[in-house]
Formats: C-alpha cells, sequence, structure tokens
C-alpha cells in the first residue's frame, strides 16, 4: 500500500527549502561583523575612517576585476591570465610615456591592451573551443613573458601629478572606488535583470542546452573574456596611477586573489550559480582579514594561513547551514 503527501505538505516542504536562499551570503557577512567586531575591540584604530580609505589604496584593482571573473566562472570558465594582462598594460603604457606620447594616449593603449589580451582569450575559447583553463594558463605566461621582453625589465616611474590624480579622491572619496561602484552596480543589474544576464546562468548549468536552444553562447564567451581584458586595462591604468610605476611584474599573483575573492562569495567553480553582492562581501573579508592580520600581528607570512582558513571555513558553514538542493 503506497501513501501520497498531500499537496499542502509539499508545499511547506518547498518554502522551506527556499525561505533563505542567500545562506552563503549571510555566513559571510556573519564573519565579516565578527572579525570588525574583534578589530574594534582589540586595535579600535584600525576601524576609523582615515585608517581605512588609507588601507583601501590597493583593494580597487582587486575589485574591479573580481566582476568579469564572477560573470566568467558562473559561465564555469576561469581567467588566469588577468594579472599578466595588467603586466603588458602597463608595459605599454610605460612605454609609451617613454616616448613622450600623451598621457591619454598612453591610457587608451594600455586599455586597448587589455581588450586585445581578452579578446584572444575569447576567440581560443569560444571558437576553438580549448578549455578556458589551458588557454589562460598559456596566456598568463606568455603576455607576462612579452611584457618583460619588451621593457627588458626596466620600470618607468615619474609620472606628472595630473596622471596620478586618477588614484586621488573626490570630496574623500576615492576615485578608483567611485569607478569600481559604478561598474559593480552595472554589472549587477546585467546580471539579475538583463536576459542575457540570466543566460550565463543557463551557459554554466548546461551550456550544450543552451546551444541548441539557439543562443549565441560562443559570442556570449567572446564577449565576456574581452570584457575581462577591457577591465583589466582600466584596473591597470588605475593601479600606475597609485604606485607611480608602471613594470612587468605589475599583477603578480592578482589572479589567484581575484579567483580566491569570487570562489569565497559564493560562485561555483562548477558555474551556475553566483551573484555580485556575494563576490563583495568575499572582497571586503579578504581586503579586511588582510589588513587586519598585518595591521594587528605584523606578520605577512601568516596572511595566506588565514585567508586559507577562512575559506574553508565559510564554504564548510555554507554546506551545513544552506539547505539541500533538489
Amino acid at each position: 500500500m503506497t501513501t501520497t503527501t498531500p499537496p499542502q505538505s509539499l508545499a511547506r516542504r518547498r518554502i522551506s527549502l527556499r525561505a533563505f536562499p542567500y545562506w552563503h551570503e549571510l555566513v559571510l557577512a556573519g564573519l565579516l561583523v565578527a572579525l570588525l567586531v574583534y578589530a574594534g575591540h582589540t586595535e579600535p584604530r584600525f576601524l576609523t575612517l582615515r585608517a581605512q580609505l588609507g588601507l583601501s589604496s590597493d583593494l580597487w584593482s582587486l575589485a574591479l576585476l573580481a566582476l568579469p571573473m564572477t560573470l566568467i566562472i558562473i559561465t564555469a570558465g576561469i581567467d588566469l591570465s588577468v594579472g599578466s594582462t595588467m603586466a603588458l598594460s602597463a608595459v605599454v603604457l610605460g612605454i609609451a610615456y617613454t616616448h613622450h606620447l600623451p598621457l591619454a594616449v598612453g591610457c587608451g593603449l594600455a586599455v586597448i591592451t587589455g581588450v586585445a589580451c581578452g579578446l584572444v582569450n575569447g576567440v581560443f575559447i569560444a571558437y576553438v573551443n580549448v578549455h578556458p583553463l589551458i588557454v589562460t594558463l598559456a596566456t598568463l605566461s606568455a603576455f607576462r613573458g612579452v611584457a618583460e621582453g619588451i621593457s627588458e625589465g626596466a620600470p618607468v616611474s615619474g609620472f606628472p601629478p595630473s596622471f596620478q590624480a586618477l588614484a586621488g579622491d573626490v570630496a574623500g572619496v576615492p576615485i578608483p572606488g567611485l569607478i569600481f561602484l559604478a561598474l559593480a552596480i552595472a554589472t549587477f543589474v546585467f546580471l539579475a535583470k538583463t536576459p542575457r544576464g540570466r543566460t550565463l546562468y543557463a551557459i554554466g548549468y548546461n551550456e550544450t542546452a543552451v546551444r541548441f536552444s539557439g543562443l549565441p553562447v560562443a559570442r556570449i564567451k567572446l564577449l565576456l573574456y574581452t570584457f575581462a581584458g577591457l577591465v583589466a586595462g582600466v584596473a591597470t591604468v588605475l593601479y600606475v596611477a597609485l604606485r607611480n610605476t608602471a613594470k612587468a611584474d605589475i599583477g603578480s599573483g592578482m589572479e589567484l586573489d581575484v579567483i580566491t575573492a569570487v570562489v569565497l562569495g559564493g560562485t561555483s567553480i562548477f558555474g551556475g550559480r553566483g551573484n555580485i553582492p556575494g563576490t563583495l562581501l568575499g572582497i571586503l573579508l579578504i581586503h579586511e582579514t588582510k589588513k587586519f592580520v598585518s595591521w594587528h600581528w605584523g606578520d605577512e607570512d601568516l596572511i595566506g594561513l588565514v585567508l586559507g582558513a577562512l575559506l574553508v571555513l565559510s564554504v564548510l558553514l555554507n554546506t551545513l547551514l544552506s539547505p539541500k538542493r533538489r
């Protein structure tokens, strides 16, 4: 004899499973609040507005690169070459400056270089059908090798104050932060509110089904990686303006920090899941953790260990607390 579950019971079960769809974001917010409470108790000066603004100077490049990386990983892709793209763009900017080209032209060439790097990745991934990990692992070495070759390892510095003002502030708010905020809002709206944005999730879930649905998967992937290159070029200009130096080792290891922030923010490396608010929380949690560890203990070697434990803890808590998907 078989029994059937009443429709009301099934409805209640579905409601309970979907009652808290943002468990991961809640876990990250809880960890961030706990960190700030502990920091405020042990190092009150760490939480002052002046200290936070001063510590945010190297945050914006990571934050900018995390936005297109979120979109790429949602489609089950990856881009390991963003740091090398920054290096090549920076070298092009430096060479343009040493050849006495206007800085506006140099900045434009740096951004175009980033776009070209992203386009190369996109063509091989979308139209030659090489796995993103293989393509971007190859271009990670290739782009930085080209940067080191054409610059001969020599840095370029001494940019004028008018260029360094790009990394300044408006009414106390950093200009790179304003650029990031505008791009983050635009990316959030695109991902959450547009048909093309929702298509990225479908590609991550089942790319074959999306192809058979007649959607231009190859073109979408090409645009995604080109967009990543564009953002890397913009981030390079802001980074060089901040550091007042353009050299071939810029962005070294940046790709790992970016991917860590995105994955920590809840974007699945298998594709089909992720959002911009989660990425923002991941960026903030990583940034505040790194700065507090350096501030409180003064041990740079401890940062990697703490970040690794933080990533494992956030994933573990999310696995234990999130409702099971059916």
